[in-house]
């Protein structure tokens, strides 16, 4: 299972990659195969402010639709628009082609409130 350590993780399955006030969010390899194979993306929030937690959006499985909970408080800014045509980059690549949005984030300090690759790895049982 890929956890890479230079990522933030979510008790939800979210990652996420910050740099600078944008944070880049998408779901982890261990989620990705919890689904299956991904067949549409859905984030209806561009350009919303939300809050921690706060669902931005909907995966679509072929067993199963699931939400997409906000890792941290911020303006989503940016849909990975490829995703459309191409969901299955979520299952090939979840942390590179596979990601989903980007956000401003509001308060860059909670980044440090997430959990961090080993803290993920315990939570998975990886």
């Amino acid at each position: 299972m890929n956890i890479p350590a230079d990522l933030k993780y979510t008790k939800e399955h979210e990652w996420i990659r910050l740099e600078g006030e944008v944070a880049t969010v998408g779901i982890t390899d261990f989620a990705q195969k919890e689904l299956g194979d991904i067949v549409y993306v859905e984030v209806d929030t561009l350009d919303q402010t939300l809050d921690k937690d706060e669902v931005f959006g909907t995966v679509e499985a072929v067993k199963t639709v699931s939400d997409l909970f906000l890792p941290l408080a911020g303006e989503i800014v940016e849909f990975n628009d490829a995703l459309e045509s191409n969901p299955e980059a979520v299952n090939s690549d979840p942390y590179g082609q596979g990601w989903m949005i980007k956000i401003k984030v509001a308060d860059v300090a909670d980044f440090d409130t997430l959990l961090s690759a080993d803290d993920y790895k315990n939570l998975v049982g990886a």
